[in-house]
């Protein structure tokens, strides 16, 4: 027999969870950009890659953020509130996982060693 209420749990906890973490790390991206570091990452080179990235591709990249960042209208102090906003959302993404792999392991481990 099939317990429908505790597979509704986990699937609205499933949704909730994923929810957070999407979230969180969309925010932190946005409030990491508007604090004046907008994450640049490089891509990388393979091999049977259909487009590749030139250097000097990566080098406009690097500018148009530099730029972007010199035009924020925000005072220093927004900024580093930003900042810190950003990080704490990217804490909350990070804590929202470790606790959905707790919740998925935690009680298999405190088992196997307590």
């Amino acid at each position: 027999m099939i317990d429908w209420f505790a597979f509704v749990i986990v699937l609205v906890t499933a949704l909730v969870g994923s929810t957070i973490v999407v979230v969180a790390y969309a925010l932190g991206i946005r409030l990491l950009t508007l604090s004046g570091r907008t994450p640049i990452v490089s891509p990388a080179e393979f091999t049977d890659a259909i487009t590749v990235v030139t250097p000097a591709e990566i080098r406009q990249a690097e500018k148009r953020a530099a730029k972007a960042a010199k035009k924020s209208p925000l005072s220093q102090g927004q900024k580093r509130a930003a900042l810190i906003g950003a990080r704490a959302c990217f804490v909350v993404s990070a804590a929202a996982v470790i606790f959905g792999i707790y919740l998925i392991v935690g009680e298999h481990l405190l088992l196997l060693f307590g």
